[in-house]
């Protein structure tokens, strides 16, 4: 069965709180306890507020970023997010990844953080990062391709080093993946990552009967994957049942499409999205002197910083507790229930709109469970069962009955 978040906390006390082408088609009582995790969920802002000298830094380059669930809840709304107008119910967007040890991403089961953060801040720090890894592959393929195309005779000397950069790199491939990409409107598509925050879709009212309907990231296939889906409100979070977005979109030259070229690289199902070892600048100068020591990528403070953490209990090392003035403030006092949230989050209770669903281990299916044939056999038997044991008491009660009447003739003839 499906219930609302309010009917569900109502009737059980439970708590919320707590290269080819890129185009190709693709819980606790609801006391003041869970009120105050969910609002610290919901405040988990940037916190490096913290100014000068080793305690407020962290070193990540011995890890990556793995994308573990996306998932929507419905919570609680408070003042500040408009309970005051009678909206008792808000929609959360949450990613949950982890920041695990470099080339473990597949398996990461010690020495990892875990993490929380809104959907839209990590669709923006990702992409962010895949586009740049993308221009500057296609940079260098360009130059690899002209350098192919345009050698002479006495240019081999010169272009020496450029030949070992192209040594590694099929040309062929990255040239049209990169002309794809640079001509993708020209060929009927549009950018999925666009799409990330919630947005109006303005040519769609001729079709629609005048009705406005939105576009923003969703939560797909259980939570593995991300996809832009239609909503009937500003601020998606209110799902347009069996409409797809791409029959809403126009440009120029008709109806378009959709490329998820950037927003498929952010899920990946056991590899890393990308690591936290900030690659090295190229030596401008050509003096040899580009041993510099190793920074954390901005994609991984960006994340590390705005999301919420539970990392203790997975043995994270990367952080010393004793010596961080954040963690003895902040994370240490509020981890436990920081990871409880999450804990609530990952274990599969919330549906895809972030309504909370109860199976009790049957399917869900029209609001209803479904009887399975071992249930059926059961009720089955013991109805039967039932009706044999009734007929079985009746014959005993009839002979008893008998009995008793032949038993008092008896005696009333040995009285005479």
């Amino acid at each position: 069965m499906k219930l609302s978040l309010i009917s569900f906390l109502a009737a059980t006390g439970y708590a919320t709180a707590a290269s080819s082408n890129p185009f190709a088609p693709k819980v606790s009582a609801n006391t003041a306890a869970s009120a105050y995790t969910a609002k610290l969920v919901r405040g988990a802002k940037v916190m490096r507020s913290l100014e000068g000298g080793d305690d407020g830094e962290i070193d990540l380059t011995n890890y990556s970023i793995k994308f573990e669930k996306c998932q929507f809840v419905k919570e609680f709304a408070g003042e500040e997010d408009g309970g005051e107008d009678g909206q008792f119910l808000q929609t959360k967007r949450f990613i949950i990844f982890r920041l695990c040890p470099n080339n473990s991403c597949g398996s990461c089961n010690y020495d990892f953080g875990e993490y929380l953060v809104d959907l839209e801040t990590y669709l923006q720090a990702t992409t962010e990062f895949v586009e740049e890894k993308q221009e500057a592959m296609c940079e260098t393929c360009n130059e690899c391709y002209e350098q192919a195309y345009n050698q002479n005779d006495n240019g081999d000397d010169n272009n020496g080093d450029n030949q070992n950069d192209c040594s590694s790199i099929d040309v062929s491939t990255c040239y049209e993946e990169c002309q794809n990409i640079e001509n993708m409107e020209d060929n009927g598509y549009l950018d999925a990552s666009e799409f990330i925050e919630c947005q109006a879709l303005e040519n769609n009212n001729n079709n629609n009967n005048g009705v406005q309907y939105y576009a923003g990231a969703m939560c797909a296939s259980s939570g593995s994957r991300i996809k832009i889906g239609v909503f009937t409100d500003e601020e998606c979070s209110t799902l347009a049942e069996n409409m797809d977005v791409e029959s809403m979109l126009y440009g120029d030259n008709g109806a378009m499409k959709l490329s998820y070229h950037k927003i498929k690289s952010v899920f990946p199902e056991s590899d890393c999205v990308a690591s936290c070892l900030q690659e090295e600048e190229q030596d401008e100068n050509n003096d040899g002197n580009n041993n510099q020591a190793a920074e954390t990528a901005e994609i991984c403070q960006t994340l590390y910083w705005a999301a919420g953490k539970c990392e203790s209990i997975h043995g994270f090392s990367a952080m010393s507790f004793s010596a961080m003035k954040y963690y003895n403030y902040n994370q240490v006092r509020n981890e436990e229930a920081v990871c409880n949230y999450m804990s609530n989050v990952m274990s599969g209770i919330y549906d895809t709109s972030g309504e909370i669903s109860i199976s009790g281990g049957r399917s869900i299916t029209g609001g209803g469970a479904a009887t399975t044939g071992g249930q059926k056999f059961a009720l089955t038997f013991f109805i039967l069962g039932s009706v044999g044991l009734a007929g079985y008491a009746a014959m005993l009660h009839q002979q008893l009955t008998k009995g008793a009447k032949s038993t008092l003739a008896q005696q009333g003839g040995a009285m005479a």
